[in-house]
């Protein structure tokens, strides 16, 4: 089925700004069963096409300026409307896309990452958005909070400030990321981990039409490594190369596997580059072409950008989001839009 459908009568666009609705399932499942009649939908177990969504991170704490980490992008408004674009394109192209995973930035109260996990060189708390260098943790300028050590590292708090110097050796060793510290965001069990109740929304409406499970992908759990990639942890080995954590090779052997893998979500900048990154160097080990088969969805998703208060930005990773687009196009991958129909966009299985 490769006909655009029209948006379903339960579908409210303003809901993309509403950090507090949240999709009745049972509903749902009862306007997805009249809605496959009525557009005649097949269930997605007889696709001929295996055609793979993967939306990144699009939880509350990222997508709405009440979250504690609001992807707003330079004009303020970018998350909001990636996720109006996002269901929508899901509605129109219910009938095509056979799967959907949804990634989610999952994390505790204490992460390497995180404020909370470090102090400075007179013990006082860091201050969330503050770098930290490996040569930092060497001259002793910041150092794990030692109060964690108890259940970071079984008390051992040498064997822990060895691992975040380490941690930080290898991040700079790779040339991807130097350590920076992020406002506690995504904590399980808060309201800001939750997906956004318009995604909740459209992904189970196409879980009910199509008979597809609704599958998601936890990352970001392990207090002692990064996870801005849903495949793999930023840094996998302990300081005395024992395993710290793994890739996730089940869900990478089943994207490589799709005939098309479509990518969304937040943010350009981190999730979703780091995620496109560690895909792209699967391919390259295996089959180069295999690039020709992902697409990047450029109007679903945006840069960090922090206003200063003054008009400016005091961060803004927009330039890195670009030139990652630019690169992976380069190597093959397909960057569209998903405002123009699918049939046209290039080597499109359809």
């Amino acid at each position: 089925m490769d006909e655009m459908l029209p948006l379903p009568p339960h579908y409210q666009a303003g809901r993309a700004a509403d950090w507090h609705y949240r999709p009745d399932p049972q509903a749902l499942f009862e306007q997805a069963a009249a809605w496959r009649r009525e557009h005649a939908i097949p269930p997605a177990g007889v696709a001929t096409r295996d055609i793979h969504l993967l939306l990144v991170d699009l939880q509350k704490d990222f997508c709405f300026p009440e979250g504690a980490l609001y992807v707003g992008g330079r004009s303020g408004k970018g998350a909001i409307a990636d996720t109006q674009r996002t269901a929508e394109f899901i509605y129109r192209n219910l009938g095509l896309i056979k799967r959907i995973t949804v990634t989610m930035d999952t994390h505790h109260s204490h992460q390497i990452f995180f404020p909370s996990f470090w102090v400075d060189g007179e013990g006082h708390p860091a201050a969330p958005h503050t770098t930290i260098t490996a040569e930092d943790v060497r001259a002793g300028r910041f150092r794990p909070n030692p109060d964690i050590a108890w259940w970071a590292s079984e008390g051992d708090y040498e064997w822990l400030v060895s691992q975040a110097r380490h941690y930080c050796e290898e991040l700079e060793r790779t040339g991807k990321y130097t350590l920076y510290l992020w406002p506690p965001h995504c904590i399980l069990g808060s309201d800001g981990h939750a997906l956004v109740g318009l995604i909740q929304e459209a992904r189970l409406f196409h879980a009910y039409a199509r008979g597809a499970q609704s599958w998601a992908e936890i990352k970001g759990d392990h207090p002692l490594t990064e996870n801005y990639s849903v495949l793999r942890p930023e840094v996998l080995t302990q300081h005395d190369q024992r395993p710290l954590a793994g890739k996730n090779e089940r869900l990478v052997g089943t994207l490589l596997a799709a005939d098309a893998v479509i990518v969304a979500g937040q943010a350009a900048s981190h999730c979703v580059k780091a995620t496109l990154e560690d895909l792209l160097a699967e391919i390259e080990a295996r089959d180069p072409a295999l690039a020709r088969k992902v697409y990047v969805l450029s109007d679903c998703m945006s840069a960090v950008a922090i206003p200063d208060g003054r008009g400016g930005f005091s961060v803004d990773f927009t330039p890195q989001a670009e030139e990652a687009l630019a690169r992976f196009a380069e190597k093959g991958i397909r960057v569209v839009r998903s405002t123009d129909p699918i049939a046209e966009w290039p080597g499109f299985p359809c």
